[in-house]
């Protein structure tokens, strides 16, 4: 244990380093219950995510979060050395959910990312499958491409997206200067391809977009209002690219969470949307 009783701080190796995994109590009164492995977005600890690990919790579900690489308790920290991008990311979804395979056998799983954690956690399934997935959650997740913004917004998303990695570049590590929180250039790399070209980077060989085109688990995609990083149109444009996927497209509005919302802010308002995970979770088919 950590210290703080509200989860049991665990890691899994990885690549020289280890990912941070938080592991919370099992839902009072439920027996087996579905579990929910949540993936943070860029720069957030998973520490973040208590209020919403509470919530979901409360709903019935079994709830893990994982540090993503660099962040947190993961480590290396980003550094000139660490050259990571989101094939790295992708495969660190599934070194977790191979750690904890003891403790999910027959159970029901479902992904869960928030912004970057949910591109790495789509990009999980579409290079390495969904044989021990049974349902994806993407909230406030968006591809940043700067035409799919409202209005006149994307003028300015452009330039800002590229300047931050052309900064990454020449530094060799993205600093975090007032966005993002220290990240390796290869991340910044790659979040830079999608922002400047709507599409996901070929990564280790492999057509992204293709393979995410063939991914057929349930998607339940969520967008946030007021989120002034991926607005609802970046979600539609992400969703788009889920062809095979059964889609289950919805907002999160400030009438239903009945406070002011933007992309991190859900999280400590995220009693209804909780609620609503669990319907999705328990409309999946039986494992």
């Amino acid at each position: 244990m950590n210290g703080d009783p509200e989860y049991a701080q665990e890691f899994v190796d990885v690549d020289g380093g280890r990912l941070g995994v938080q592991v919370y109590p099992e839902p009072a009164g439920v027996s087996g219950a579905p579990v929910v492995v949540i993936w943070p977005a860029m720069g957030v600890r998973a520490r973040y995510y208590r209020p919403f690990a509470a919530a979901l919790r409360a709903a019935g579900l079994a709830v893990v979060v994982a540090d993503l690489r660099g962040t947190g308790a993961s480590t290396p920290a980003p550094s000139r050395a660490d050259r990571h991008g989101y094939a790295e990311l992708a495969d660190d979804v599934g070194a977790v959910l191979a750690a904890l395979k003891p403790r999910l056998d027959g159970r029901t799983r479902l992904l869960l990312g928030h912004s970057l954690g949910g591109q790495a956690a789509l990009l999980h399934l579409a290079l390495h499958g969904s044989g021990e997935v049974d349902g994806l959650a993407l909230v406030a997740v968006g591809i940043p491409y700067w035409r799919s913004y409202p209005g006149r917004r994307g003028l300015g998303v452009l330039p800002y997206t590229q300047g931050i990695a052309a900064t990454a570049a020449l530094l060799g590590v993205w600093p975090g200067w007032g966005f993002g929180g220290r990240q390796a250039r290869g991340v910044i790399r790659d979040w830079a391809h999608t922002a400047r070209t709507g599409r996901f980077p070929r990564l280790d060989g492999t057509d992204t977009e293709a393979a995410v085109r063939a991914v057929r688990t349930p998607v339940l995609a969520v967008s946030v209002d007021d989120d002034q990083f991926t607005p609802h149109e970046t979600m539609d444009h992400l969703c788009a690219k889920l062809a095979d996927a059964p889609v289950t497209r919805e907002r999160y509005t400030v009438a239903q969470a009945g406070t002011t919302l933007d992309h991190f802010t859900w999280v400590r308002a995220s009693v209804p949307l909780a609620r609503r995970i669990a319907g999705f979770v328990g409309d999946l088919p039986p494992r």
